[in-house]
């Protein structure tokens, strides 16, 4: 039986291994996730899942294995659906407490399972302020925004919720926003990005060396000899180049948590900002972008070490890209392509992220051309998207999976 379920997650890609199904066996048989399948889930999640972007997916999975088994089908496959119209909260009650004590029983989950089917092949219209049919704002056990201390909340997307004590939120999945295809927040991002530190021991020695000491002890017959190494540090050089303005307004708040997220993971972290695309100026400070900087200066200045993310949606005039004059902002003595090969022959860990949806690159010329100017290492600013991106900072054979 449980086989079975380890072997669907398998086959979905869940990334569970054997050592981690034999734990959840060894904790079945010592009666540590108890007796109930709500205990089995929250044990198998706990043993078999390792990352959180891992956790919409077992969701979805196990809600499927539990509907193929014998003695646990659906209750979605064997119930007509609850009219909508059933279901819009009018009123509110009042209860005292003598009220309330007399609802808290209702003979457990096999009871309720069994008079909600009866309930939906009986009634036919809308009911609220009951005690008995599904609707609203009663002391039914059915339905949504009312008393009803062991019942079905059948609506887990209305609004005022009643008083929460629910026994079940009808195919209610709690980790629905996890999946790895996501937009970003800030903690993700720094997730994300710890894949591309680089970790190495340079400078004063001042951290122990506890193998070293054991091992020069042992060789000394006892006598303590204690041995110092340089502490392990972040060594990787990030420049980061953002595209602002026009079409990039409405990614600003992802940009700003990418920001925050990059400052926070990398010690080593210089950053620039342009428009659509590079020409022979960049500048530091949008609030003064007339200070700016030759791109020149900037190749020189920041060696190959560096490894470099353009941030843009790539959305502009084609022409901002192939041709001289074509910016929208001035008249550009050389194309934007010329700037950005000079940036691809210095920097061999490049990347681009664009916080479009890949789906529509297709759609736009200047995103088709600058992703084929990066030989496919534009990335999109999703979980999965970041993650990939720093494996190809590292890697520049990592492309694009998409």
């Amino acid at each position: 039986m449980f086989l079975s379920f380890f072997l669907l997650l398998r086959q979905h890609g869940l990334p569970v291994t054997l050592s981690e199904y034999l734990t959840l066996l060894n904790a079945l048989r010592s009666d540590v996730g108890g007796v109930t399948i709500d205990d089995f889930y929250y044990l198998s999640k706990t043993t078999l899942v390792k990352h959180e972007q891992h956790l919409d997916l077992f969701d979805r999975l196990f809600g499927n294995w539990v509907s193929e088994q014998p003695d646990g089908s659906a209750l979605s496959e064997n119930l007509p659906d609850v009219p909508p119209d059933w279901l819009k909260n009018a009123l509110s009650l009042n209860l005292s407490d003598e009220e309330k004590a007399a609802l808290d029983a209702a003979g457990g989950l096999d009871a309720l399972y069994e008079r909600l089917r009866t309930l939906l092949a009986e009634q036919q219209n809308r009911h609220e302020g009951g005690s008995e049919w599904i609707g609203t704002g009663g002391t039914s056990p059915f339905g949504t925004a009312g008393y009803a201390p062991k019942g079905f909340n059948v609506d887990k997307s209305a609004e005022g919720q009643g008083n929460r004590t629910a026994s079940k939120v009808w195919e209610n999945r709690a980790y629905k926003n996890l999946d790895d295809g996501i937009e970003l927040n800030t903690r993700n991002m720094k997730m994300a990005m710890r894949r591309l530190r680089i970790l190495t021991r340079e400078g004063a020695a001042d951290e122990l060396d506890l193998d070293e000491t054991i091992l020069e002890t042992s060789r000394n017959g006892g006598y303590l000899d204690i041995k110092l190494h340089p502490s392990r540090q972040n060594r990787v050089k990030v420049l980061i180049l953002f595209d602002v303005g026009g079409s990039m307004d409405e990614h600003i708040d992802l940009c700003n948590q990418l920001f925050s997220a990059a400052r926070y993971q990398f010690k080593h972290l210089e950053f620039l900002y342009f428009h659509n695309c590079v020409y022979e100026t960049l500048w530091k400070d949008n609030s003064r972008r007339r200070e700016r900087l030759l791109t020149y200066e900037v190749l020189h200045k920041y060696n190959k070490e560096y490894k470099v993310i353009f941030v843009g949606d790539a959305a502009m005039s084609p022409y901002e890209i192939t041709q001289s004059r074509g910016s929208v902002e001035h008249y550009n003595e050389e194309a934007g392509i010329v700037w950005l090969d000079r940036f691809k022959r210095q920097y061999p860990h490049l990347v681009w992220l664009n916080p479009s949806p890949a789906g529509y690159w297709q759609y736009t010329h200047s995103t088709t051309l600058i992703r084929d100017w990066s030989g496919n290492r534009m990335f999109p600013l999703t979980l999965a998207g970041l993650g990939q991106a720093m494996k190809s900072l590292k890697n520049p054979k990592v492309t694009f999976e998409g």
